[in-house]
Parts: C-alpha cells; sequence; structure tokens
C-alpha cells in the first residue's frame, strides 16, 4: 500500500468527515455497548429476552422506504471481500446484487480496510481492473449487466485502532470501525453513485435492538445532511445475525423505515448467536 494510495482516500476533507461522525456519535455507540454487557449478566443470571410492548408507534400505520430500481430484483446475491480480484468477478458475476465485506470475509488489517475503499471507489466509477501474477487481466465488463454493489461495514462493537480522533480534552478515542468504513465509502462515492443511477446501499450486520438501528438512521441522516444529500437517499439491509434482534425485528424496522428496503436473516450466525448467549439455559 503506497503513500499516495492512503492520500488519495484519507484526504483532508474525509478525515474532517469521519472526526465529526466520531464526535457525534461515539458516547451514544459507547453506552449502548455498556447496555449490551448489562444485559450479558441479566442472561448470565438466567433472564430471557421478550418481545416488547407494542408503542403507539409501532401500531400506528407506517411501511418502509421504496425500494430502488436496481435492488427491485434480489434473487441471487452473493458475497466477498473488498478485495480487487474478488470485486471484478463478483460484479461481472451476471448476479443481482453483490455485497463487498468489510467484515466476516476481510481480515482487517489497516492495508486490507484502506485497500478495499480505493477497490471501491473504483469499482463504483468502473475503472477497477486486476492484473494477475501470471499476467491474466480482470476488467468490468457490460455495464448493464453489472451487480448491484451493496457494501457491509464492520459492526458496532468493532474499533479501528488505526484512526484515533480527539474527544476535545486531549484524550485519543479510536474511531468506531462501522463510522470509518460507512463513512468513507459515503463521503467519496455518494455523488458518483448517483450520478450513474444507483445509490448508496449497505448491509447493517450484528444489530442487537432497535437502539442501535435507531443509532444508524442517526449517522445516516447526519451524514446525508453534511454532504447535502437528501435524507432518505441512502438504503440498509438489516441482517438479523443475533438472537435479540429477532425479538425486535418490527422496531428496528420502525427506526430505519425511511432509509431501509430489507431484512435478511444469517441462520448459521444467528444459530450460533443464540447458543453463545444461552448455552445455560434448559428446558
Amino acid at each position: 500500500m503506497s503513500a499516495k494510495t492512503i492520500n488519495h482516500i484519507l484526504t483532508p476533507e474525509a478525515i474532517e468527515f469521519l472526526k465529526s461522525l466520531h464526535l457525534k456519535f461515539n458516547s451514544e455507540r459507547q453506552n449502548l455497548l455498556q447496555k449490551r454487557l448489562e444485559r450479558e449478566k441479566e442472561f448470565e443470571n438466567g433472564v430471557l429476552p421478550n418481545f416488547l410492548p407494542k408503542s403507539k408507534d409501532i401500531l400506528s400505520d407506517w411501511k418502509v422506504a421504496s425500494t430502488p430500481t436496481d435492488l427491485e430484483d434480489r434473487r441471487v446475491e452473493i458475497t466477498g471481500p473488498v478485495e480487487r480480484k474478488m470485486i471484478c468477478n463478483a460484479l461481472n458475476s451476471g448476479a443481482n446484487v453483490f455485497m463487498a465485506d468489510f467484515e466476516d470475509s476481510l481480515s482487517p488489517t489497516w492495508t486490507n480496510i484502506i485497500d478495499g475503499q480505493i477497490n471501491l471507489y473504483d469499482a463504483v466509477r468502473r475503472t477497477i481492473s486486476f492484473t494477475s501474477s501470471k499476467g491474466k487481466t480482470y476488467k468490468l465488463t457490460d455495464e448493464k449487466s453489472l451487480a448491484t454493489l451493496v457494501v457491509r461495514p464492520r459492526g458496532w462493537h468493532l474499533n479501528e485502532i488505526h484512526f484515533s480522533v480527539d474527544d476535545g480534552e486531549k484524550n485519543l478515542e479510536p474511531i468506531s470501525a462501522s463510522l470509518f468504513d460507512f463513512g468513507l465509502y459515503f463521503f467519496h462515492n455518494v455523488h458518483e453513485l448517483l450520478k450513474r443511477g444507483s445509490g448508496p446501499y449497505f448491509y447493517l450486520p450484528k444489530l442487537e435492538n432497535h437502539l442501535e438501528a435507531r443509532l444508524w438512521n442517526n449517522v445516516f441522516n447526519y451524514a446525508q445532511d453534511k454532504l447535502n444529500i437528501k435524507r432518505g437517499t441512502i438504503r440498509a439491509t438489516i441482517l438479523i445475525e443475533t438472537i435479540l434482534a429477532a425479538y425486535e425485528m418490527e422496531e428496528i424496522l420502525f427506526e430505519l423505515k425511511e432509509q431501509t428496503t430489507a431484512m435478511s436473516c444469517e441462520t448459521n450466525k444467528y444459530k450460533h448467536h443464540a447458543h453463545s448467549k444461552f448455552y445455560c439455559v434448559h428446558a
């Protein structure tokens, strides 16, 4: 990874945007992560999750946002890390959607994360290419047949330890990995995506409750306002990977109703999460 590559993505303007996201939202993120720990203690003491009482808002007449044209057909979706060759092959694959993954399928080294942002920058502009050690070149083919690009940032519980922000009291805090992945991709690509008739689309992983969804919604609104993008331009697909989120699916959809079009259940992670949380509970 060259210095030029880093400077191409971590521009002064992008850095300021990331800092603003951290200063605006990190305190609430930390509060929500603390609540996760408190619930963990409750579960260890035998408390079981339950559905929330239905509020007037949930019982009112509401619906989620309309589906963008390039997300209407999602019968075939594939996923893979934000690596250059993978992105070329995935977008050319004939699938409807490619989920470019900063999370489970990518080792989160600093090089991989920054290279991933560069790769997505080039993919959005259709300039991405890759030449293997054997001299084979990969590049995008027919524009009309390319898969729709959806990006999965890392979860709320993770930090990006290579990027710290002064909290205003001379304390350096690592930025949320979620905000780092989302922020850089959104900052550099939202205008180009819209110009090309698509949009900033995201998969949201590892949510555990509706308050964490509300935080994402607030982040989306702030980011759109900051870059003079109309609210509701972002579209999120919510991954149900935790048993706790399954108890609050309606509430999660409600919090993100202006910026979401779908939910998707990741069954293996869901089962693992249920077992890890309640392994000591006997029928």
